[in-house]
């Protein structure tokens, strides 16, 4: 049938996937100082161990009382917090289109559809890119990839020797399903969060499974794919700024007219990140 022809209806709407990093097992404030927005720091909360102290006074069986134990005497040790950081996350959708036919709101709501779908999946994948593949943890052991049900004992194992609350695993889409076969998500019926039986919580992120890279970028091999963990997510996300306004937007040269919106995310987390390569392939 030619173009002409045609009947232009509504676009067909979409919805992000609900256990994105946006929707599930991360705290996401809107903020409006732009200092905020630039990147924070903070001192690290939970990152130092709690240890047990045995009192060198109390006898041990077999001593008499007033006895000095053998040795040096033992010292309580002490923890200086670190200090981390955030840096900011720009994402931007743009709509190009001609004048004819198209107004300056039709442009923003098409721009601004673009980033409600998207929004997700853009932030998940630069999150991947600047904080989850640097400075890691590499638990693959020599022997290559593991499987899936390992992979997540081996990261909940690394994270709770580092942190003893609750943390975030991060899981490309492309694997999803395989952590079904053994039982190793379950659904929270209060919150809808997916979490593993040891109270963890799972972020199925299609912007993981764009990227799936291991520590330093290095592509993961066929048939695989990098799991990661970390302590709890923290989003600060400021305004949508549209970008330009109405006479700017349009190209008197071309006759076009672009719109681009624009948003800056700070997203942190705590203590250790660890990795795994697991198999997808059975």
């Amino acid at each position: 049938m030619p173009a002409a022809m045609r009947k232009r209806v509504e676009p067909i709407p979409g919805t992000p996937l609900p256990h994105g990093i946006l929707n599930a097992c991360t705290t996401v404030v809107d903020v409006g100082d732009v200092h905020e927005l630039m990147g924070v720091e903070w001192m690290a909360l939970g990152c130092c161990p709690v240890r047990q102290w045995v009192d060198p006074c109390l006898t041990e069986a077999g001593e008499s009382p007033g006895e000095e134990s053998p040795g040096e005497r033992p010292e309580k040790q002490f923890c200086r917090p670190e200090f981390e950081h955030a840096t900011p996350i720009t994402l931007y959708a743009g709509a190009e289109c001609s004048t004819l036919g198209w107004t300056y709101e039709e442009a923003v709501q098409h721009a601004q559809a673009t980033m409600d779908l998207g929004e997700q999946h853009g932030l998940e994948a630069a999150f991947w890119d600047t904080r989850l593949t640097t400075d890691v943890v590499d638990l693959t052991p020599p022997q290559g990839p593991v499987s899936v049900a390992q992979g997540v004992a081996a990261l909940e194992g690394c994270l709770a020797e580092s942190y003893g609350g609750v943390g975030v695993l991060h899981v490309p889409a492309g694997a999803a399903a395989l952590l079904g076969c053994c039982n190793l998500l379950s659904e929270d019926p209060t919150t809808g969060n997916l979490r593993t039986l040891a109270g963890n919580c799972a972020i199925i992120g299609a912007g993981y499974s764009a990227r799936n890279t291991g520590p330093g970028g290095l592509p993961a091999d066929p048939g695989t794919a990098w799991l990661y963990i970390t302590g709890p997510v923290h989003i600060r996300r400021g305004p949508l700024d549209v970008l330009p306004d109405r006479s700017a937007s349009v190209n008197i040269r071309t006759n076009d007219r672009r719109i681009l919106l624009e948003r800056t995310y700070v997203v942190g987390t705590t203590c250790t990140v660890c990795a795994i390569q697991v198999e997808v392939c059975p």
